[in-house]
């Protein structure tokens, strides 16, 4: 019983990992749609500030000058969608030159929170058909494996420790 257990819980913990590959992917999508409606929403302000005479940090610097705290904040929502960009269009270039390994990596060691968000919201498992899918569910399977075993070992030496020292 203990072994067919223990294959259960290898088989769930290697089917969840093998689906690490397959989150990631799905994230870099999202990654370039972001990119892409933070590229236009950030054209749509450097054509505004253009024609004012006025470069984006200008236009920005401006708004976070106003007295009016609704202008302030748009604002620092530039400024923000600006740096976000900038993170996300560095995250994807690091992503494209990356092997499927390092991918996983790069994702695990720096997402975007919001992204992610969205991703898990929207998430749709796949089955594993890649390499790092297959590494990432033996992978699983492995982790699951050595925890059951230590916790087996502890509960045996626990055992063993009672049955060694009987209560006086």
């Amino acid at each position: 019983m203990a072994r067919v257990l223990m294959l259960i819980v290898m088989l769930l913990s290697g089917t969840a990992t093998s689906q690490l590959p397959e989150f990631s992917q799905q994230y870099r999508q999202r990654l370039g749609g972001a990119i892409d409606a933070l590229e236009e929403i950030i054209a749509d302000f450097r054509q505004d500030a253009e024609q004012y005479g006025l470069t984006i940090a200008q236009a920005i610097a401006r708004q976070k000058a106003s007295s009016d705290p609704f202008i302030r904040a748009r604002g620092d929502s530039m400024a923000e969608a600006e740096m976000r960009l900038v993170r996300l269009k560095e995250q994807r270039e690091e992503l494209q030159s990356a092997g499927q390994f390092q991918r996983l990596f790069i994702f695990a060691g720096g997402f975007d929170p919001h992204l992610a968000q969205a991703t898990a919201e929207d998430y749709e498992p796949a089955v594993p058909v890649t390499l790092a899918g297959f590494a990432s569910a033996g992978a699983g399977a492995l982790a699951a494996l050595l925890v059951i075993r230590l916790l087996t070992g502890l509960v045996r030496l626990g055992g063993r420790r009672r049955t060694a020292h009987p209560p006086s």
